[in-house]
């Protein structure tokens, strides 16, 4: 079957099936094809027309999340979220909508034999009900429809057990439990094991997973964070952010090569656990942290995380039109061989701190990022100060220019972080408290606008030291968090006296040393 129709999947015994484009060669076996084929139907109105006495519905997918996942047409799709939303039973019922032609061939992993043995046993609940005449083979593991279209099951435990699927062709690959793969390769390498030759069966990937396990990090950077929960999106390198294109010389150049999307379940969305409450119970007897994952289906909780109190309801905002008169001011950690961030904050009246604007680049020399931060500062209007990690003004060599100056000399001004004694520890609690809503304003103290994902990424990421629980574990990726920490620690106001009557930035002070340029 097509997947032209984008509304509510039903699988029946019993009612109108629906109409398939026939190719010449098969015009010969349609009404055998018509007496073998299941029942379904994907339109709620012919649902309804069919007699209640006469509909035996086997499978009927849950209104909101479970019905987007089924009628989805983005390339690459992530099912997630709390445990109990029924994400196997979607699994299993996506591919099935594709059972009658003959050019199907599919794939449904799980990560382990022991795992594959689960989904094997609800498969073989569900499909016979289901699809009339389809045929289960225990040795070949897979099923197969009375059309010729087939559906393996399988897992995929060790890298080099990709290479069992080199020089085969899937036209839909499912990942069950997806953040059970410690690393993408698994993911990716599939990806080129994708393809189809019938020109109306489209190609997919999807996967089910919730927050948590070996591989919560790479998911998240791949589905999560580059856009809001239920968004379709351009597909993106996972590790630079960068939308993923077609190269030069291509007839598509330029163009984005696919979309991707994560649609979010919880278990309010499955009345047949929400409503029983004993699950639900089950999951609120768990620790916070995993509460948090697999009854909210949150994915920026993390085991031993150094700030619980990020919640992206909160404290990530639609990008607005910053007024003229709200005080300015970037900071950034500075590397050539890691990365470096760099962050751009705005004071609101309230002294709310907004971050709209993230630069998250390695192997740039300081000159050259110097060069990229005027750039975006063009259309920017004044930018109050800028901070920068202060060993950057430690001398290289006897005689040379620091790489703060180097940077000061571009253009791009700046004044050192603060690298007192204890000034990490205090830079930390001062995130602690603007992350906190305040009780005035019943706002936090700081949000960040939606475009900043590697920020949004990593703050709720940060581990705590084990060694020392009032600082984070600076082996992890803390770059954006120690441009975060420099800049809320500058002191940030918004003060009315910069500015005149109309809103205009009053001429910057002067300097106090014109070498540093603050």
């Amino acid at each position: 079957m097509n997947n032209n129709v984008r509304t509510k999947l039903e699988l029946l015994e019993n009612g109108p099936s629906m109409p398939r484009k026939q190719s010449k060669k098969r015009k010969a076996y349609k009404k055998k094809e018509q007496e073998q084929e299941p029942k379904v139907n994907v339109i709620e109105d012919d649902i309804e027309s069919i007699p209640v006495a006469e509909q035996n519905i086997v499978f009927q997918p849950n209104k909101g999340p479970q019905t987007e996942f089924l009628a989805a047409d983005e390339r690459e799709v992530l099912y997630g979220g709390s445990a109990g939303g029924g994400k196997s039973f979607a699994m299993l019922a996506d591919p099935l909508r594709y059972m009658g032609h003959p050019s199907f061939s599919g794939l449904l992993l799980r990560h382990t034999t022991e795992e594959l043995r689960e989904l094997i046993w609800k498969s073989q609940e569900l499909y016979p009900r289901i699809w009339k005449g389809i045929k289960w083979s225990e040795r070949k593991m897979q099923w197969v429809a009375p059309s010729g279209a087939r559906l393996w099951m399988s897992y995929l435990d060790r890298e080099e057990d990709v290479l069992r699927y080199q020089g085969l062709a899937f036209s839909w690959i499912g990942f069950d439990e997806l953040t059970q793969w410690a690393k993408p390769f698994a993911w990716n390498y599939m990806r080129s094991r994708l393809r189809s030759t019938a020109p109306d069966l489209p190609v997919y990937m999807r996967a089910t997973t919730n927050p948590g396990g070996p591989g919560h990090q790479w998911v998240k950077k791949m589905f999560i964070d580059p856009a809001p929960y239920g968004r379709a999106f351009d597909a993106t390198n996972i590790e630079t952010g960068k939308v993923l294109k077609y190269p030069d010389g291509h007839s598509k150049a330029g163009e984005p090569l696919f979309k991707r999307r994560f649609i979010p379940a919880r278990l309010s969305d499955n009345p047949y656990l929400s409503n029983q409450g004993d699950y639900e119970a089950m999951l609120l007897s768990l620790p916070e942290h995993q509460q948090k994952q697999l009854l909210e289906g949150d994915w920026d909780i993390k085991e031993g995380a150094a700030f619980t109190e990020f919640d992206r309801d909160i404290h990530v905002i639609e990008p607005f039109d910053i007024p003229r008169n709200w005080v300015k001011f970037r900071s950034c950690d500075y590397g050539y061989g890691s990365y470096s961030a760099v962050l751009w904050f705005a004071v609101s009246p309230d002294e709310q701190l907004v971050v709209y604007r993230e630069l998250y680049v390695s192997k740039v020399l300081a000159t050259d990022l110097a060069d990229m931060i005027l750039d975006l500062e063009a259309d920017d209007g004044n930018i109050k100060y800028g901070v920068l990690d202060s060993s950057l003004w430690h001398k290289r060599g006897d005689t040379g220019p620091s790489l703060a100056e180097q940077m000061i000399q571009k253009g791009c001004r700046w004044r050192p972080s603060d690298r007192s004694k204890g000034s990490r520890v205090s830079g930390k609690n001062e995130l602690h408290r603007r992350l906190q809503v305040d009780e005035y304003t019943e706002e936090p103290r700081i949000v960040f606008f939606n475009n900043c994902i590697n920020t949004i990424s990593q703050i709720p990421a940060i581990p705590l030291d084990k060694r020392n629980p009032e600082d984070v574990d600076t082996r992890s990726e803390d770059h954006i968090y120690d441009a975060l920490r420099y800049g809320i620690m500058s002191r940030p106001r918004f003060s009315i006296f910069d500015y005149d009557p109309i809103g205009r930035p009053k001429a910057s002070m002067p300097v106090a040393d014109s070498t540093f340029g603050y």
